[in-house]
This record gives C-alpha cells, sequence and structure tokens, in this order.
C-alpha cells in the first residue's frame, strides 16, 4: 500500500501539458484509412431542428414516417415522432430536397438530393437514391446525378417502378439536366419529359390521384447570384398539365399571371383528391399574387385569396393541401400554418408562433386525415388528432450552424449561431452521463452569426454584429459599431466575431471594413479601409442574367473571415466574399493585397487560419459554389501571401471547402471542412484524405481545436467532437514508422462520469454522448499477435490496473431486473492488426463485494455495474504495453477535475480509506470461499464455521456500503464513515482472528 501511496506527492492538479511537437523528418502522405477505424465523432447535439423540407409517411402504417433535413440527411419514426433514427448515414451526401413513398408497396422509397431552395446557404445533392427495404439499405440511381437540386418525387399508384421527379437544377449555373423526368424501371433509366431551357428547372410535380395519365407540374425560372442574396428570375415559369402520362404537356394560363404582366415566379400545385376538377395553387408574382383555384381541372383559374399573410413567403415555400375528403379545407404551410374551410376564401392560423416558425411541407395520411405531419425550417411534427396536438422538434440533432467556437469553462461549451433557431452553447460533457437539454442554453446571437465566447469570462458571450449575453443575468445587448445601419456600412448575414489569440481582451468584427474593440463594445476603432472589391467584371456563370440590374457590378463585397495570427498580434489575415486576401503587419496601419492570383470576383474566401509555428504562414479555404464550380480550392502561403499554393490533393470535386484549420501543437496537421467531410493533411495540406469515420455525410461549416479535441460545427447535423487527436498528432511527427507502437496518452480528466442521484431520463430521450469514462489509450499492431496486455503502473510503479486480450468479459449481473438496454457493454482489449483506442476508468479493479447491481440513476447503454474500484488520485502514471513480450511504456497525467476544492491531503485520506476497505474486502471474500468450504464439507467445524460465516457476511455487507458512501464524491471521509470504519475493520479483524484461531 506505501508504494500505491507514494504517488500522492506529486501535483495533484494543473500538471503542465506536454509541449509543442517537432514537425517530423519526413511527414507520411496518407495513412491506411484502417487505421481510423477505432476513431469515433460523438454527437453532442443540440437535439432542436433546423429546416426541413421533404417529408412523407405511410398510408398503410400511420405512426410510421420519413423526413429530409436540408443538409442533415434522411430520418425515419414508427412511433409518430416520439424519436427519429437516421436512415442515411451511410451515403454520400445528406442534402435532401424530396422524399416520396410507394403507394403501392410502403417498402419502397425514392429521395431526391439536393435542396429545394433558392436561399444563400444552401447546399446541393447528386441525384435520386432508391431503397426497397423501407430505407434500410439505399441505392444511388445511375442518372440525374447532375441535376444539383430536387424538389419533388411522385411515384404512380399502382406500380412503384413509375415515377416523376422534378429537378430544379443548378442554383448558381444553367445545365440542361433539369425539368421533369420519368422513369418506368426504378430509376435505372431517366428520360425528361418536360422542358423549357436550361435556366428553368421544375419546382412541382403532382399526380391526379384517381388518374395517374393526368399529371400537373410547375416550372421555375430562378437562380441564385455569385453575391449573397444575388437573384435572377426569367420567363420560364409556369404551369403545365399532361394527360397522356407525363409523355405531352401545354401550359395552363388562363386566369394566372404571366411574366410579362405579374412577373410570375414560383408555383405549387395541388389536386383535391375527392374532387379531381378542383385544384389549388400557391403562385408567386409581383402583380397578382396569391391563392389560386380551378374548378375545371386547371383549365381556367382565378385567385381565391390574396392575403398576404397566406402567401408570405412562396419562393422559399409553396406548398398547398386539401383535405383527403373535404374539397373545400385547403392548408397552407408557409410562415405560420394556414386553413381555410370555404374553398381557400379565408384563413385562420392554427399552427405557429408570434417568430414564425416557417413551414415548408404538409402530408396528411389519405385514409385516415386526423394523421398528419408537417415540416418546417425548426424541424418536423406530428399529429394524431387532426392538428390539435403535435409532437416535437426537439428530439431531432439537425441544427443548423455556420461557425462553431468553444469557450474556456470546464467542461469546455462549444458554440454557435443556429439557423432558424437562434444561438446555442452546449456542455462538451454533461455530470449526468449524458449530454442532454441540461447541458445548453442560447446565448444571444443572432442565427447566422459567429459566436465569441470571452477568453477571460466564459459567462459574457459576443457574437452577431455583434451583440453580448451576460449568462448571469440572461440580458443581451447590442454593441456593434454601428447601432443602425448606413450606406457605408455592409454587412451580410455571416460575419466574423472572434478574438485575438494573442490579446484576450481584443474583440475583432468585420463589415467591408475590419472594427476593434478592447472594452467589450463600447468603443471601436477602425482598423481598415474598405477591402472590397471596388469594380469586377460579371461571373461567366450569371449566363443570360448578364446585363439584368440585379447583375449590375457594384460595390457589394464584405469581409468574410479574420484570421490574426497566435504569434504576432499586429498580424491580421482577411479575406472578403468577393475574391480577395489582405494581411497587415503592423494591425492595421497599412494593408498589402496578397490575393492568390487563381482566385477571380467573387471566389468566397470562406475561412482563413493563421499558423502557430510561422507568421508568415497562413491558409485559406475557397468557396466557389455560387460560381457554379464544385471543386475544391485550398491555398497555403509560407513568405506572408507573396506566393500562394494550391493544396487539394486528394479531396474529391464536388468537395466544396467551407473551413481550414491547421493543429496550434503539430505542425503540418491541417484539418479542412467539406459539404460532406472531414479531411485531414499530415504534411501540411500536400495530401489529404477523409476522416469521416462514422460521421455521416453533412456540411462541415467550421471546425476548431480545442485542447486535444476536434470539434465541428454542421449546417444539419449540430456538434460533433472527435475526442483525443493526440494520435494524429503522433501520426504526424512520425510515429508510424515505428511499427507496433503505443502513443502517448493525452491528460486524462479525473471527472465523475454521471453525478446524478434520481431516476434516469427515459433511454428514448434525446441525448448527446459524453467523452469516454476515463483516459483514452491507443496502440497500433502491426500484425495480429498472441499475448497483448495493458497496464497502468502508478507512480512507484505499482501496478493500478492491468487488460489482457485474454480476459473474460465480466457478465451482466445475474438476476437482474432491468432491461438490457441500459447496460454499459463490455470491452475486450484488442490483439488484432491496426490502431486500436482502449479506455482505462481511472479505477482500480473492482472490489471483492458480495453481488454487484446497477444504480438508480442509469444511462442508456452505459450504466456501470457498482461498486466499481477506487478512483485513483490526479498524477503521474506510467502505460505499459506488452506485445508477444516486447513492452513499450508512455506517461500518462491524470488531472483534477478544477471544479473540485478539495484538498490534496483530503483526497488523500479518501484515497488511502477507500484502498484500505478494498484490501479488507478481499481479505474477507478470501476467508468466506475457506469458510463456506468448511460449512459445506459438514463435520465438527461446520457449525464454527456457520457462525464465522454469519459475522463476515454481515462486516463484507458494511465494507460494501462504507465503500459506496466515501467513493460518493471527491471530498474527505466526513468523521462519522471514519468512525464507521474503525468499527467495521475491528470486526472484520475480530472474525477473521476467530476464524483462524480456531482452524
Amino acid at each position: 500500500m506505501r508504494r500505491s501511496l507514494a504517488l500522492l506527492s506529486v501535483l495533484l492538479c494543473g500538471l503542465a501539458a506536454a509541449p509543442h511537437a517537432q514537425p517530423p523528418s519526413t511527414p507520411p502522405a496518407a495513412v491506411d484509412p484502417a487505421l481510423f477505424a477505432e476513431l469515433a465523432w460523438r454527437n453532442i447535439g443540440p437535439h432542436r431542428a433546423s429546416r426541413t423540407r421533404a417529408l412523407t409517411g405511410v398510408v398503410q402504417e400511420p405512426h410510421t414516417f420519413y423526413i429530409g433535413v436540408s443538409n442533415g440527411g434522411v430520418w425515419k419514426t414508427t412511433d409518430a415522432g416520439r424519436a427519429w433514427a437516421p436512415i442515411f448515414d451511410r451515403e454520400s451526401t445528406g442534402s435532401t430536397g424530396a422524399i416520396a413513398v410507394a403507394p403501392s408497396d410502403p417498402r419502397v422509397l425514392y429521395v431526391g438530393t439536393g435542396e429545394a431552395h433558392q436561399r444563400p446557404d444552401l447546399s446541393v445533392g447528386n441525384g435520386v437514391y432508391a431503397s426497397t427495404d423501407a430505407g434500410r439499405t439505399w441505392t444511388q440511381l445511375p442518372q440525374l446525378r447532375d441535376t444539383q437540386q430536387i424538389t419533388a418525387i411522385v411515384v404512380h399508384p399502382r406500380d412503384p417502378r413509375h415515377l416523376f421527379v422534378a429537378a430544379l437544377g443548378h442554383p448558381y449555373g444553367p445545365n440542361t439536366e433539369r425539368g421533369v423526368f420519368r422513369s418506368r424501371d426504378g430509376g435505372q433509366t431517366f428520360e425528361r419529359v418536360l422542358f423549357v431551357n436550361e435556366n428553368t428547372g421544375a419546382a412541382d410535380v403532382t399526380m391526379d390521384p384517381e388518374n395517374p395519365d393526368v399529371l400537373y407540374a410547375a416550372l421555375w425560372q430562378a437562380r441564385q447570384g455569385p453575391w449573397e442574396n444575388g437573384d435572377f428570375r426569367g420567363a420560364g415559369s409556369g404551369l403545365f398539365k399532361s394527360t397522356d402520362g407525363g409523355t405531352t404537356w401545354r401550359p395552363l394560363t388562363k386566369g394566372l399571371p404571366s411574366w410579362e404582366q405579374g412577373r410570375l415566379g414560383r408555383i405549387g400545385v395541388t389536386v383535391a383528391p375527392t374532387l379531381p376538377s378542383r385544384l389549388y395553387a400557391v403562385v408567386e408574382a409581383r402583380e397578382g399574387e396569391g391563392i389560386y383555384r380551378s374548378d375545371d381541372a386547371g383549365e381556367s383559374w382565378y385567385r381565391v385569396n390574396s392575403d398576404p399573410r397566406v402567401v408570405a413567403r412562396p419562393s422559399d415555400a409553396a406548398d398547398i393541401q386539401v383535405h383527403p375528403t373535404k374539397p373545400d379545407v385547403v392548408f397552407v404551410p408557409t410562415i405560420v400554418a394556414w386553413k381555410s374551410v370555404d374553398g381557400g376564401k379565408t384563413f385562420t392560423a392554427f399552427r405557429g408562433a408570434p417568430g414564425g416558425d416557417d413551414y415548408q411541407e404538409l402530408w396528411i395520411n389519405p385514409q385516415n386525415p386526423d394523421v398528419m405531419a408537417m415540416s418546417s425550417d425548426q424541424g418536423a411534427i406530428i399529429s394524431l388528432n387532426g392538428g390539435a396536438s403535435w409532437s416535437s422538434w426537439y428530439n431531432q440533432p439537425t441544427a443548423a450552424f455556420y461557425h462553431v467556437s468553444t469557450d474556456n469553462a470546464f467542461p469546455y461549451r462549444v458554440c454557435g449561431g443556429q439557423q432558424e433557431s437562434g444561438s446555442a452553447c452546449i456542455a462538451s460533457r454533461g455530470d449526468d452521463g449524458q449530454i442532454t437539454f441540461r447541458e445548453w442554453h442560447p446565448v444571444g446571437v443572432e442565427e447566422y452569426g459567429y459566436v465569441a465566447p470571452d477568453p477571460l469570462n466564459p459567462d459574457i458571450v459576443y457574437g452577431g454584429k455583434v451583440s453580448r449575453y451576460d449568462r448571469r443575468t440572461g440580458q443581451v445587448q447590442q454593441v456593434g459599431p454601428k447601432a443602425l445601419r448606413s450606406a457605408d456600412y455592409r454587412v451580410v448575414r455571416t460575419m466574423p466575431v472572434l478574438f485575438s489569440p494573442v490579446n484576450p481582451r481584443k474583440l475583432y468584427f468585420a463589415s467591408n471594413v475590419l472594427w476593434q474593440t478592447l472594452d467589450g463594445g463600447q468603443q471601436w476603432a477602425q482598423l481598415s479601409p474598405d477591402l472590397t472589391r471596388e469594380r469586377w467584371d460579371v461571373p461567366a456563370n450569371v449566363g443570360v442574367y448578364r446585363g439584368s440590374p440585379e447583375a449590375a457590378p457594384s460595390r457589394r463585397g464584405v469581409i468574410y473571415t479574420i484570421a490574426p495570427s497566435p504569434l504576432d498580434e499586429k498580424t491580421i489575415w482577411v479575406g472578403t466574399d468577393d475574391g480577395l486576401v489582405h494581411v497587415t503587419r503592423d494591425g492595421g496601419a497599412r494593408w498589402t493585397d496578397v490575393t492568390p492570383p487563381a482566385l477571380g470576383p467573387w471566389w468566397k474566401v470562406s475561412l482563413m487560419d493563421a499558423s502557430h509555428f510561422d507568421a508568415q504562414t497562413a491558409y485559406a479555404a475557397v468557396n466557389t459554389i455560387r460560381l457554379d464550380d464544385l471543386r475544391p480550392h485550398l491555398y497555403r502561403t509560407r513568405d506572408g501571401g507573396k506566393t500562394w499554393t494550391e493544396i487539394v490533393a486528394g479531396i474529391p470535386d464536388g468537395g466544396i471547402i467551407n473551413v481550414v484549420r491547421e493543429d496550434p501543437q503539430q505542425r503540418g496537421l491541417l484539418f479542412a471542412g467539406s459539404e460532406q467531410a472531414v479531411y485531414v493533411s499530415f504534411d501540411d495540406g500536400d495530401h489529404w484524405q477523409s476522416l469521416r469515420v462514422n460521421m455521416p455525410a453533412t456540411s462541415i461549416r467550421d471546425l476548431v481545436v480545442k485542447d486535444d479535441d476536434l470539434i465541428v460545427g454542421t449546417h444539419g447535423r449540430s456538434f460533433w467532437i472527435l475526442d483525443d487527436i493526440t494520435p494524429l498528432r503522433q501520426i504526424a511527427a512520425g510515429a508510424l514508422a515505428r511499427g507496433t507502437h503505443l502513443f502517448e496518452p493525452q491528460a486524462a480528466w479525473r471527472w465523475r462520469f454521471n453525478t446524478n442521484t434520481d431516476t434516469p431520463l427515459p433511454p428514448d430521450e434525446p441525448a448527446g454522448q459524453n467523452p469516454a469514462d476515463g483516459a483514452l489509450i491507443h496502440y497500433r499492431l502491426t500484425s495480429p499477435a498472441r499475448d497483448v496486455s495493458l497496464e497502468v503502473l502508478d507512480g512507484a510503479g505499482a501496478v493500478v490496473r492491468r487488460y489482457t486480450n485474454h480476459d473474460t468479459p465480466v457478465p451482466p449481473v445475474p438476476g437482474r431486473n432491468t432491461p438490457d438496454y441500459w447496460l454499459r457493454p463490455p470491452q475486450a482489449l484488442a490483439a488484432s492488426a491496426g490502431l486500436h483506442r482502449h479506455v482505462w476508468d481511472l479505477r482500480h479493479e473492482a472490489p471483492a463485494v458480495a453481488s454487484f447491481s446497477y444504480p438508480i440513476a442509469a444511462i442508456f447503454q452505459a450504466t456501470p455495474q457498482v461498486p466499481r474500484g477506487t478512483v485513483v488520485p490526479p498524477g503521474r502514471y506510467t502505460v505499459r504495453l506488452t506485445v508477444d513480450g516486447a513492452v513499450q511504456t508512455a506517461p500518462l497525467i491524470v488531472r483534477m477535475d478544477p471544479r473540485v476544492k478539495t484538498t490534496p491531503a483530503g483526497l488523500t485520506q479518501q484515497y488511502a480509506t477507500s484502498r484500505a476497505i478494498d484490501a479488507a474486502l478481499r481479505r474477507v471474500a478470501t476467508a468466506l470461499t475457506d469458510v463456506r468450504s468448511a460449512v459445506a464439507a459438514g463435520g465438527d467445524a461446520a457449525t464454527r464455521a456457520r457462525a464465522a460465516e454469519t459475522a463476515l457476511a454481515r462486516a463484507q455487507g458494511q465494507a460494501t456500503q462504507l465503500l459506496g458512501l466515501i467513493d460518493a464524491a471527491d471530498l474527505p471521509p466526513t468523521p462519522q464513515m471514519l468512525a464507521a470504519w474503525k468499527e467495521t475493520s475491528a470486526a472484520i479483524d475480530a472474525a477473521l482472528t476467530g476464524w483462524t484461531a480456531g482452524k
């Protein structure tokens, strides 16, 4: 025991971090992806949904629904929205715009990818996917992969292989793969059946429910411009009808606005199920906008309602639905959801909120109209009682963030502005074993904004344009450089706000110029002139709209990214959304244009990062989707911007890059985020490879390195953390050249995994995942091994814990009265080739008690057996890996939870007492084995053995109870506990002496 206690003389907390790693002599160009297999991203939430458009239910299964999140993939519920499960995560895109279930076979599904919107923050897809097993597996169909945006899919009521697809086409350029397409072979081949021109796509297609040969389609000529909020329209929009199954189409114009007279835009159309001659349409137009109705199957139309509240945003949401049995009952989902019972003449709001939920689509079960679902900018909801009550959208981790940041709290929080909802800062781990609604809160930042927590006070949070939130009071004040907009002050939806990495009191903000404040926004200094393009040529992808008033060149750009140097407070890099890069070396007095020569007008410099190792080095991620260019663009300079190198080898076309970051500890280790995945480079960007691992394909809008963790902000799947990237750092430093290798572990926090004392949240309550319960230990085997052991030694060299590949998994507690879904699965020490991750729970082995159980405060799939082994003190340990006789060691630091204020002496007393009880329990267990053997043998000794068994069992129970009491908190034992232990210890000694003396 003395050896075990010797380590308590070391520092108990605040042990120094390891120095920055040095660059390898020969950095690896590529790493076997199999080495990443046991690395795993964890989703931390928040479980607050964002923009969701596509949805459908299953007529034959009234509690089953599917939704397509704009950039969060496809989700399914079988319990009417109580819980949602992702079913599209292995596919190559998460951007979805349409979902359809075959009416005649609910196992057949089709998903059209690409957002079905025209908006500045959209993402695109890669065609149509099909499933024939209700979403368990998917096949990407061979055609329509260049449509980029699919708005609707309709399937023949009797033939699941017969379908129509409405393709909107490229949002930023002309292309011919747009319009309405038909397939009669399940999507193996498509034929384009309705097309106007390369600038006009299909916004909707619907089928007469009584006659599938009759179809209606809405074409829409609309494109986004290369600059934010650029919007082009044209004369190709209109409504069309086919009466021969889609082979031929004719325009429907009578009574509808035209482009020439009313600048006709997007149309959404529907057919009354029980009265097919009755049609309704949402019609966007500068003149004549409103709800239109036809009573003669589309031959003529009249505007039945012109209320601007009902047609509030037709270019973004143009859905309209009719009750399955009542043709006069009409629903229009928009900012709020509207309902009419008089054929569209008047509407009342039946679902919504003052801020605007921004509904997208409505689905009504044709066999049971009380069953309905709606998608919105807030997620998806379901009603089983005709809209009287709805399920929640606070159970979908599909938040769309623009950026991500972290604070200096413990545990650190992950923060960002969430599209459609506001903002959130969420703890990176929860005290109750998981990350729930208890762990996050809005922080007053607008939905598009950066979030910048104060480095000196994490209770103060800045963001947006610029807001200041005080967590202690919950109050928000706007402290931006300008209280009101002015002609010389340009901003777009997402403007950078961040603190200097050198001076924690200096906050930067950008508009078309760079701003700085040293007093929390009370006073601002302008650090730059307007750094955007004053003149520019219209990009080629504007095409036919060149020369229109909407495309007229003017100074529109903003500073879109700020990269202060971590090495030099006066060095600041900035990039603009119109394709310029500038740097200052004197804090803003003089600026130099250092734009890479390849960049042209409206190459958006999405994010820059200044090197942590060399003030002349910087990196730039450039997004060109608004130029109709889906290629990745990443640039590096090592000479202060005089020359630039494009560094995209290994990133495929279609992988538009939004972010690049250099690891602050390992030179040459870079991370990048595309519209589909995270990438890693071990050689300063010369080569890249995917680090997607278990993450779904989704838009990676930002990522940061916080200590040893890599944190990602997605635009559709909330926040993700890759815990402990120290193996990646060591790989970049050349560790793989050493063959079988034990990686030096990151410092581990002595953290109470679950401090909940009450009943658990229900297992289907949405929650994010906590990090591993203990220290992460990584090792690599170059080939399979016969014998592998992993040991943890204390400061005196004593073995604290030992694992081998031959260990028998600890079985579940016998006779348990709890479902197995609560239990933590056992882990085995791997002996196969590859990189492996093993968790030491910072404890000695479990005590020798009479029985184990599970605590009342259970955690879904993470509940350990109790009592657990004694938790070790903070200090320095050694990890020893033995592989077929060959030994490697590495140091491991265990740090104390900084929130715990117990003195080192108090922790020493707690540890010593717990270890003494553990040792006594092992002596008792050994004696009980001997005693029970004597009882079983009978004879003269049996009577004395029974008496000893009673005394020992009683003492064992008391010691077990005391062990739990002392281990419950990071505090020294109370005097009452120590007195009880003194009494119990004496009883154990007496019982052991009485038994051994009489033998």
